[in-house]
């Protein structure tokens, strides 16, 4: 029967020194490739296509029952004002109504007593045709509309215009990194993250526009909304590759 060799003192040494190779080599740090990073801004106009004019109508009387009544009458005279132009029941909507009291103050600033009642309700109209916004302003001053508070114009889809303004940004990220690199003396390498944020697209509203109610509407309302920008941002990295 032969029996095991038992691993000489030099066999252990050397496992030692493979052992400590190896954490050091664990141990040493790694510098990681140099990254430029940009950012983009792109736009692109969008014509809007769609309108929505927000009409109110107020009435004062002695009661709160009397004025609710009273604006109720006049509120359906505007309403089937519009309905007239052609606006079905989904793009009319009451946007607010309330009846408050109206008070009459002292020379001091204190409420004395209820001299009468205002009953307020809004109507809000949405139009597909944003050359129709002028035509719904004088329908309901004509039924019977004390103001008209804001008139907003926005596009419908701007997923053309997103993407077009998407890729200005992209190449204005890339030229960006593109002149970084050459000024650090390298060239740009490989594309390592890039994101999006937007798009923005503001309306284009025009808040109390002090327009109120005339007794005939002798010329038509001129509507004619403007372009709209949509903007997208964009955030990129890249590699940097120095020059050999």
């Amino acid at each position: 029967m032969r029996c095991s060799r038992i691993a000489g003192p030099s066999f252990v040494v050397a496992l030692m020194v493979l052992s400590a190779k190896g954490v050091a080599a664990q141990a040493a740090p790694c510098n990681p490739p140099a990254v430029i990073s940009t950012s983009g801004q792109g736009e692109a106009r969008v014509v809007p296509d769609r309108a929505s004019v927000l009409v109110t109508v107020q009435s004062r009387a002695a009661t709160a029952s009397a004025a609710g009544s009273a604006n109720a009458l006049r509120t359906k005279a505007v309403l089937g004002a519009l309905a007239e132009l052609g606006l079905l029941r989904d793009q009319l909507a009451t946007e607010g109504y309330s009846v408050y009291p109206q008070m009459r103050y002292d020379s001091n600033g204190t409420a004395s007593r209820v001299v009468g009642y205002v009953a307020t309700n809004a109507v809000r109209a949405d139009t597909k045709h944003v050359d129709q916004a002028g035509a719904i302003i004088d329908a309901a001053l004509g039924a019977g509309a004390d103001v008209v508070s804001s008139l907003t114009f926005y596009a419908s889809s701007v997923d053309d215009a997103r993407r077009q303004a998407m890729t200005g940004a992209v190449e204005s990220a890339r030229a960006d990194a593109e002149a970084i690199a050459k000024a650090a003396g390298g060239a740009l390498g490989t594309l390592v993250e890039i994101s999006t944020s937007g798009p923005t697209v503001p309306p284009r509203p025009m808040f109390d526009l002090g327009i109120r109610a005339r007794a005939t509407v002798a010329e038509p309302t001129p509507i004619n909304p403007a372009q709209q920008t949509v903007s997208v941002h964009v955030s990129a990295r890249w590699q940097f590759v120095p020059s050999r």
